[in-house]
């Protein structure tokens, strides 16, 4: 797909002027648009939720998700997945985000990466992609070298493939398995994909990687119950949901939380069920890392 023809190159009608309106027309041109994206992603829910399980299905098996992109979409992907691992408790080659032109091009733009087929194989290998794993191609373009040649040789190994692209029918979809098209239009500054596009990609990695950690027992009710207590905040907020999945007061949540080792999931059984924090972390072993199913089956 040439340039000129990919809505998110294209002209938007609605911010001709953007360079001759007050700052306050210009944030409302910007809203407006950006009120949008929601509904196009909306639009793909179905697509998403089928994503999402197949990726599960093969993180039940021991399988990693694994992002690939260049510029903003390639930075969303590993944004995404590096808040997983305090967030979740998970280790963090679960989730993996890889950029064409490497650790500098997080905050530099690498000339020519994105065009480099020969670095996308080579980047994948030096992570040992494999059958059990899943690879999501972004790009905002759905024509980005760098992914589609990703794509193309994960593919060739029957390895699975999803893509996020903002364009329809495009290169990047064709050969990604499980593809989501969200197709924003033009950008309120033409071609500047970092907003409308880059918005709605980041609104479906939310998704992606918040329901698939939630399916793998990390999240309890809406609890981040899995989270690393790294720091005072987060010692706080494990205190928070003690007390109020709980109900108890906060010096109790305090000594159950020591009693547990600083581990909420842990904290939770102990008192529900009545066990030791070792016949705890037994139990929650034994279902999955899922607590619910031992305080609904035990408790």
């Amino acid at each position: 797909m040439e340039a000129e023809k990919r809505s998110t190159e294209q002209r938007n009608p609605r911010t001709y002027h953007f360079d001759q309106v007050s700052t306050l027309e210009m944030v409302q041109l910007m809203n407006s648009e950006d009120k949008k994206v929601a509904e196009v992603v909306k639009n793909n829910l179905v697509h998403i939720a089928k994503l999402i399980d197949e990726i599960y299905n093969l993180m039940k098996k021991g399988g990693r998700l694994i992002y690939i992109g260049a510029g903003t979409s390639g930075r969303l992907g590993i944004l995404d997945a590096s808040e997983i691992p305090p967030t979740f408790g998970v280790e963090n080659n679960l989730i993996q985000g890889i950029i064409a032109g490497g650790s500098t091009a997080l905050q530099n733009a690498v000339e020519n990466a994105e065009d480099d087929k020969t670095q996308a194989i080579q980047d994948l290998k030096e992570v040992n992609l494999n059958e059990n794993d899943f690879l999501i191609g972004i790009a905002s373009s759905g024509t980005t070298p760098y992914v589609f040649e990703a794509l193309r040789y994960a593919k060739s190994k029957g390895i699975n493939t999803g893509s996020i692209t903002c364009t329809e029918n495009n290169m990047i979809s064709q050969v990604a398995k499980f593809p989501i098209e969200l197709i924003t239009g033009p950008e309120v500054i033409t071609g500047s994909t970092r907003l409308k596009a880059g918005t709605a990609q980041k609104l479906v990695l939310n998704m992606i990687s918040t329901c698939i950690m939630t399916k793998m027992g990390k999240v309890y009710s809406n609890y981040m119950v899995d989270l690393k207590i790294t720091n005072k905040k987060l010692y706080q907020r494990a205190t928070n949901m003690l007390m109020d999945i709980l109900e108890i007061s906060q010096p109790e949540a305090q000594d159950l939380l020591q009693q547990a080792n600083e581990n909420v999931k842990a904290a939770i059984v102990m008192k529900l069920v009545g066990v030791s924090y070792t016949e705890s972390v037994e139990l929650i072993n034994k279902n999955n890392g899922k607590i619910r199913e031992v305080v609904e089956i035990d408790g």
